[in-house]
């Protein structure tokens, strides 16, 4: 197959063209982000069965008329493991384009693992070896070579036939429709851009912070990722995590304080220093935002080991009926949100809701009951309590 390899805006006009002739296409990126806090956007595949083409985003710089193309609603985009794909187009667009086929959401329903590789689905559905050899490619330098447009068109052109193969098996088992809620909670413009005020909440050991220290940490946080942001850099050349939760705990307030810390990066503290020591003392004084919901640690007995232990038995049984890795259908920690009243737990919702959340949660409720037998474990409607 032919790729066309579009550079010049000549060219966009047939290629919208092609696109809505179509019910589905296939999408990936290449990118850089090792040294920029948003990706830089380098490469664009698109394939359908019979054509292929790459766009360079480097040579076009109004990509207006393909975006909107793209956008199309009745026009599916099947990508794999789309989270990164999507923020490069929420980051130009400001909107996510819909609907979406994840085909490494969609594997684990035909009996993959959790979140398998592109790779492996290549090799198991169309017994074809990926090419490594542009791994480590920077896809900013031009001009591509053809090797390179190859290896990039390639990953398009296999994800049109995988997803062929994959709706073809997922209709046969009458699974299709269950990803329909996973899909949709891609729209959510908050996994592709984080609001720098909620930054705090992606902090490791955040739970063990009190009283001023959260609040300083929280503080600190807003700003790394503020100034990340501001100066399109990654969050962690700024200050990585541990260093602050280590500044929240010492708070220091002066620029000699700040520097004696242990491995503090001399070029933050003269370029940042008076910045996050006035951060540090302003934080100081007034109260950290709560740990509410899902970000709050429960600490657990044994009586809910017990009871984690027993939904798990559920989750085990349900799965097997139905041919599912157990993780996929619900990991410990899923069990753990539902147990605490998460009400963002995947079994709460879509087609895991219909195959053990339901149940689940009428265990916990005490509508349902849990008995053993010698053909199983049976679960049924609880008996109504009798009369005082």
């Amino acid at each position: 197959m032919s790729i066309q390899y579009i550079d010049s805006p000549d060219q966009i006009e047939n290629l919208c063209r092609q696109i809505a002739n179509e019910p589905w296409i296939a999408l990936d990126t290449e990118f850089l982000r090792e040294k920029t806090y948003y990706p830089k956007f380098c490469l664009l595949q698109i394939a359908a069965p019979g054509w292929v083409a790459c766009v360079d985003p480097l040579a076009i710089t109004d990509l207006t008329a393909l975006f909107e193309a793209i956008y199309q609603p009745n026009i599916v985009k099947v990508l794999h493991s789309c989270r990164q794909d999507l923020e490069i187009f929420y980051q130009i667009t400001g909107k996510i384009p819909g609907p979406i086929f994840d085909t490494q959401i969609a594997a684990p329903l035909l009996g993959f693992q959790e979140n398998p590789g592109y790779a492996m689905l290549v090799s198991s559905f169309l017994n074809v070896n990926l090419s490594k050899a542009h791994t480590r490619t920077d896809w900013s330098e031009r001009p591509l070579s053809a090797d390179q447009i190859q290896y990039a068109a390639d990953d398009v052109i296999y994800l049109c036939k995988i997803y062929t193969t994959m709706c073809e098996q997922l209709a046969a088992l009458g699974r299709l429709h269950w990803l329909e809620s996973d899909f949709a909670l891609l729209n959510n413009p908050e996994l592709y851009q984080l609001s720098p005020e909620n930054a705090w909440l992606k902090i490791r050991g955040k739970n063990k912070l009190t009283g001023k220290q959260l609040s300083i940490m929280q503080s600190l946080s807003e700003w790394r990722e503020r100034t990340a942001q501001q100066e399109n850099k990654p969050r962690n050349w700024l200050m990585q995590d541990d260093m602050l939760l280590e500044l929240a705990k010492l708070q220091p307030v002066t620029l000699a304080d700040l520097a004696k810390i242990r491995n503090i990066n001399e070029r933050t503290v003269n370029r940042y220093g008076k910045t996050l020591c006035s951060l540090i003392e302003e934080a100081r004084q007034r109260p950290p935002k709560p740990i509410t919901g899902k970000d709050q640690m429960v600490k657990k007995n044994q009586q809910h080991e017990a009871i984690l232990d027993v939904l798990s038995a559920v989750v085990r049984i349900r799965a097997e009926e139905n041919s599912l890795n157990p993780v996929i259908l619900a990991s410990r920690k899923d069990l753990e949100q539902l147990l605490f009243g998460d009400e963002d737990c995947l079994l709460l919702h879509g087609w895991r809701y219909n195959m053990a959340g339901r149940e689940l949660q009428g265990l916990l409720q005490g509508d349902y009951s849990l008995s053993l037998k010698p053909e199983g474990v049976v679960i049924s409607a609880a008996a109504p309590a009798g009369p005082a």
